[in-house]
């Protein structure tokens, strides 16, 4: 699936699409910074039924979120240098106790995350607009 944001409030209107897909407890999302990967996870964890502020994880690395469905975790692993550090905060834990576990800049973990069925989303911010590609992504 693909969407074009071109305003805020567009974001809504991929909720709208993209909700109902949410098969996996695995959301990667993937963008450069400022592309609007903070600004989704707000309109998701609204959709959701969170009544939690939500902010981006850069320093804390993990936020954890509240909604009636259960626990949802942020991630941002930009600052993780290996899958060593990443297994080191519990990432399968987390996982594990997630009814959504949303991961940014998951790069440094794609390797063991293809082992898991699960969503990824790639927004690409050209200055005038976002691009918005939604897959599912199950493992061989």
């Amino acid at each position: 699936m693909e969407f074009k944001i071109d305003q805020l409030e567009d974001w809504q209107k991929v909720i709208d699409e993209i909700l109902p897909k949410l098969e996996y407890n695995i959301l990667l999302l993937k963008g450069n910074l400022g592309a609007g990967k903070t600004t989704f996870t707000q309109f998701l964890l609204k959709n959701l039924g969170s009544d939690d502020d939500v902010s981006s994880p850069t320093y804390a690395i993990v936020n954890e979120y509240d909604t009636p469905k259960g626990n949802v975790f942020h991630f941002d692993l930009y600052r993780l240098k290996s899958a060593d550090e990443v297994e080191d905060i519990g990432m399968h834990e987390y996982l594990n106790n997630a009814f959504l576990s949303i991961i940014e800049w998951p790069e440094v973990y794609e390797d063991e995350l293809a082992h898991f069925p699960h969503h990824e989303m790639t927004i690409d911010n050209n200055g005038e607009y976002r691009r918005v590609k939604f897959t599912s992504i199950l493992p061989f």
